[in-house]
């Protein structure tokens, strides 16, 4: 199965978005999925449902500083290096979503204001584009791993 379809299916099966992307490479992380699910849960719905930056997107720069950031050597090199690539994977989802803000991404979906989570039904599923956002954040995050030489055509870890 691709990350980007692991991504969507850990959607549907009630991970936030943000948790959705993360679980699809987190064999690359050196984490347990404990430890995962507990550091991206925050990050569902725009930042705690507050509908700021889509949650995809912050799976993704976790997934980027878990990969690529060299806590041993945190200078501004390091740090401007990181910046960097998450700037691309923002651009490269901008450019395929036209935002990386939550709230504009489910414009035109009517959602309830305020830090109560959804009930996951089948008519919550249908009305938000959440999974397709999750799939997509996957394969850019993939590609640009593959690009950069941390994954193998095939989703393989190097």
């Amino acid at each position: 199965m691709s990350r980007a379809e692991q991504a969507r299916q850990y959607f549907s099966q009630g991970y936030n978005c943000a948790q959705a992307v993360v679980l699809a490479f987190s064999d690359l992380t050196g984490l347990d999925k404990d430890t995962l699910l507990k550091l991206s849960a925050p990050f569902g719905g725009g930042m705690g449902r507050m509908r700021e930056v889509c949650g995809t997107v912050s799976g993704m720069m976790m997934v980027a500083g878990l990969v690529f950031y060299d806590a041993g050597s945190a200078s501004n090199k390091e740090k401007s290096a990181l910046y960097a690539r998450e700037q691309e994977l923002a651009k490269r989802f901008r450019a395929e979503n036209g935002s990386i803000i939550c709230r504009e991404l489910l414009a035109g979906v009517k959602t309830q204001p305020g830090p109560q989570a959804e009930e996951r039904t089948p008519e919550y599923y249908k009305k938000r584009p959440c999974g397709e956002l999750c799939a997509c954040a996957a394969q850019i995050l993939e590609d640009y791993l593959i690009k950069e030489g941390k994954l193998i055509a095939d989703g393989e870890n190097k």
